[in-house]
């Protein structure tokens, strides 16, 4: 007692200032609580594995939208008691309907929140989209009427019981009209658009069933009279271009004088023509196909419009048909867990869901409750069994919705095994001690589970009657918070959390720790859990903590809003039993449990000596121990502290020193920098006016120089500016291997090293000359260098550029062919090349003005190279554009010749150029 009084003391003068600094902001409603508030109990819900409960859920959900929100964790968690009273309510109701009816169908209803989106946005919803508005409407208000049917069939009794499903969709708007309308205009079987639609659009497919039908006589007698003329194997009526047309065969195509062909099949020997009767026809359908289209996304739109008009009642519609589908997945899920109906209690005890509830002594009263997770694997086991011995199968769902459930017995698997959980009213703290995998922390989560259930309306896997508290919140500070990233340690992410905690719970929320005050000196983590507890006691509804500090059952003695809970452990078995023990304190037994796997019996004795000197009444003599060690190692500090500041003493004069030589070296840096600049813009200057003195002399040789003298004026210029380059570059920027630049040669397209260049790279463009002369390119330079002056790199060095040779030395081939080409005798036939069409030597005219046609003609034919052909591509319009192409071949000075359309170039005429 006085080693608690001691802690009580310790914590009360130190830990307030140091534990708790943001415990001022507490139940304070600013934006950073209730964020924080948020994060703490989406965390406690993994934490508590509620997901992993909702999608146990999820397995009975009869709608898609059901379906999602189980998965995802997001049903509705009551925000008051009375909310969580009404979700209670509807499970019931529902497992009543459940019992006394057939299922009620979901299946025609969809999640159309998507197109509801798609229709808010003006985006033309298609036939199928409305389709799955009109099902959804019209399930919507059969489910309506069904249990409507189910209330008025019943006697005054069981009317009420089905109220609160009622309730529900008592104020939705079902749109009734619009279902009818929608079914008035699409056919949702076929997903076409009928007639009655619109007046317009029976009118058209009237007009438009007659004109085919008169256009498909007329083709099918013209076809007829090509097959008996032996002018196609059989009669073939088809589609091109959207136009009705017959087939007939190339050889035959004037048997449809004035006719004009659509299309000519792959061999050329078929063509595809629209008979000169059926031009007329055609044009009308092509018109009446287009006025029914438009008529049509004129029917679409209005239903779009009118969708996007009833968007609020939509999704309030569907929101309330979610809310039914989660009440029967409620009830089906405490069905198959044989689960009860809790009864929810304020802070005072008394039950808020029972009016004639009596006065109770016990705020949460839960009778063989297990955890939904584990009791998951021992229900299928149960229901294998059952159904080998009595041959009926039993379906949790059967993806309709429907369910059929077998009666089972509980108890047919002590797996997991069901516990008691007793808290008097008025115990705000609730202290579980007891051996590891005793389950402690299992029976804690337990708690927490239950109390999420109660507040999402669903039943407890328990018997009789539980009783439970409605909390606002549920916080947890279960398993290890260590966090690298956020550089906290294991006891660091443990205080952290718990101070976060104290900092959003309210007098209705409850509070689960696991193992507080773990991580730290046993002492300290003693006097810490302590005034952590001290401080929740008057500030949450519940806190259930566990631990094995010994002390912290204690304090039970000195107020009665403690409690102690113990699990049980077995000494004869030597091993836990998993009950909860309320009002005991356990003993954790490690020394009985490291005895029974057998470990050495001298280790159980020296512990069991520990044991008894950490007892408090030898603690006085441990504090003496330990102040003295304290005093040396605060003598040690203080002189390796003395040291430290002797060596921090030299190291500032030698960094004084090295900064006043930082100081002069960049003046001098300075004036070195000048110096070479200098240098570089005499240099530059010398070498601009080298380089125009030859520019001078290339200019004026040109003025002078013959045909036959260019090339070698070019070369001699090339020289020049490299003898430049090189007298004004490093010489020891470059050097290279006379020995192997002698038996070296470069290919084109190769990347070499030059000198005068530095350590760039150049590609070859020309193979070297008979006067060892080579042809390279940096960048958009090209210069004429001594094939002495190359010299080759590994292919380590090179760059990308390496994939353009084969390329570049395409490129010198054909400049070099085109340079020796010949000129042709006289008499002598040119050869053009092979006349094959492609995107290089073609020219498209069509669906241009002739202005326009006229300007792209004469630049291909300039762009073309010589002795090439060109095919002109004019179409078979109005002729205008053909016209003035054939007009500029005929006048053009490099066009030879020109030949126009054939068979195998309708609409296109070939043009040689020389």
């Amino acid at each position: 007692m006085q080693l608690t009084n001691l802690l009580f003391t310790s914590v009360a003068l130190k830990a307030p200032p140091v534990l708790f600094p943001k415990v001022k902001a507490l139940n304070s409603n600013s934006p950073e609580s209730l964020t924080l508030a948020q994060t703490l109990q989406s965390e406690t819900l993994e934490t508590l594995e509620w997901p992993s409960l909702c999608k146990q859920l999820s397995a009975f959900t009869s709608t898609t939208m059901g379906l999602s929100a189980a998965q995802k964790a997001k049903i509705p968690l009551g925000q008051t008691p009375k909310e969580s009273h009404k979700l209670l309510d509807q499970t019931a109701a529902a497992a009543s309907a459940m019992m006394d009816s057939p299922p009620l169908d979901f299946s025609g209803i969809e999640d159309v929140s998507g197109i509801l989106n798609s229709a808010v946005s003006r985006q033309l919803l298609s036939i199928s989209e409305l389709c799955a508005i009109r099902r959804t409407l019209r399930a919507a208000k059969l489910l309506f009427e069904n249990l409507k049917q189910l209330v008025n069939t019943g006697d005054c009794s069981e009317t009420e019981r089905y109220l609160p499903l009622l309730e529900i969709l008592k104020y939705c708007n079902f749109l009734v009209e619009l279902e009818h309308k929608i079914g008035f205009c699409i056919d949702c079987n076929l997903l076409i658009i009928l007639d009655r639609a619109s007046e317009d659009l029976e009118i058209i497919r009237s007009e438009r069933k007659r004109n085919l039908e008169s256009l498909d006589s007329l083709l099918k007698g013209v076809s007829s009279q090509i097959f008996q003329a032996g002018a196609i194997d059989r009669p073939l009526i088809t589609k091109r271009r959207s136009r009705m047309c017959v087939g007939i065969r190339a050889s035959h195509r004037h048997l449809l004088p004035d006719g004009v062909i659509l299309n000519v099949s792959g061999s050329g020997a078929t063509y595809f023509m629209e008979p000169k009767e059926a031009i007329e026809l055609n044009n009308m359908e092509v018109k009446l196909s287009n006025s029914e289209k438009a008529e049509e996304m004129a029917i679409l739109s209005l239903l779009t419009s009118e969708i996007a008009e009833s968007e609020i009642e939509i999704r309030y519609l569907l929101d309330r048909i979610l809310e039914v589908d989660l009440a029967f997945a409620r009830a089906a899920y405490a069905q198959w867990m044989n689960g009860v109906c809790p009864v929810i209690t304020s802070q005072d005890c008394e039950a808020i869901n029972f009016s004639e509830e009596e006065d109770y002594a016990l705020s949460v009263d839960i009778d063989g409750i297990q955890h939904p997770l584990l009791l998951e694997s021992s229900l299928r086991s149960s229901s294998d069994v059952i159904t080998s011995n009595s041959g009926n199968s039993v379906h949790l769902g059967d993806g309709n919705g429907t369910m059929t459930f077998l009666s089972m017995l509980r108890g047919t698997s002590d797996y997991p095994v069901p516990i008691d959980i007793k808290i008097k009213c008025g115990t705000r703290v609730v202290v579980i001690s007891g051996p590891n995998t005793g389950g402690k922390t299992a029976s804690m989560k337990t708690l927490g589970v239950a109390s999420l259930m109660s507040k999402a309306g669903m039943f407890l896997p328990a018997k009789n009657r539980p009783r439970i508290p409605w909390f606002d919140l549920v916080l947890a500070d279960i398993g290890d918070h260590q966090s690298l990233e956020q550089s906290l340690s294991t006891f660091s992410g443990h205080i952290t959390r718990i101070c976060n905690i104290l900092e959003v719970a309210s007098r209705e929320s409850l509070v689960l720790i696991d193992e507080i005050g773990s991580g730290t000196d046993p002492s300290e983590g003693v006097a810490l859990s302590t005034s952590i507890l001290q401080y929740l006691k008057d500030r949450v509804n519940l806190a259930v903590v566990t631990t094995h500090y010994a002390d912290l059952s204690l304090l039970k003695e000195k107020d009665s809003q403690f409690e102690n809970a113990a699990m049980e452990f077995s000494l004869e078995t030597l091993q836990p039993t998993y009950q909860v023990l309320w009002g005991s304190t356990g003993n954790s037994n490690a020394l009985s449990i490291a005895k029974s796997i057998g470990f050495d019996l001298n280790i159980i004795e020296r512990a069991q000596q520990w044991v008894e000197q950490l007892k408090p009444e030898n603690q006085q003599e441990r504090k003496g121990l330990l102040y003295q060690s304290l005093v040396e190692e605060r003598n040690r500090l203080e002189a390796q502290a003395r040291r430290a500041g002797s060596l921090h003493a030299e190291i500032l004069d030698l960094y004084h020193e090295i900064q006043n030589e930082a100081e002069d070296l960049g003046g001098r840096e300075i004036a070195l920098r000048a110096k070479e600049t200098r240098q570089v813009q005499q240099e530059l200057k010398t070498a601009k006016s080298q380089l125009d003195v030859v520019i001078q002399e290339f200019e004026n040789g040109l003025r002078i120089a013959s045909a036959d003298q260019f090339n070698s004026l070019i070369k001699k210029s090339e020289s020049e500016i490299a003898s430049v380059v090189e007298a004004h570059c490093p010489r020891d920027a470059y050097s290279v291997n006379d020995t192997g630049s002698k038996s070296y040669t470069p290919q084109i397209g190769e990347q070499v090293q030059v000198k005068g260049l530095g350590r760039k790279l150049a590609t070859v463009v020309e193979a070297p000359e008979d006067d060892e002369t080579v042809l390279v390119q940096h960048g958009q330079i090209k210069v004429r260098v001594k094939k002495s002056d190359i010299r080759s790199i590994a292919s380590s060095e090179r760059n990308t550029e390496t994939r353009y040779a084969p390329r570049l030395k395409r490129q010198g081939q054909q400049g070099k062919e085109l340079q020796a080409l010949p000129e042709p005798k006289n008499g002598e036939e040119v050869s053009y090349g092979p006349l094959v069409q492609t995107s290089k030597n073609a020219v498209d005219l069509r669906g241009k003005r002739v202005e326009e046609a006229s300007y792209h003609l004469e630049m291909a034919i300039s762009a073309s190279g010589p002795y090439s052909v060109l095919f002109v591509i004019h179409g078979m319009g109005t002729g205008a554009v053909k016209e003035r192409a054939l007009e500029i071949l005929n006048n053009h000075p490099r066009i030879v010749k020109y030949e126009q359309e054939s068979p195998m170039n309708y609409g296109c005429t070939v043009a040689y150029i020389k």
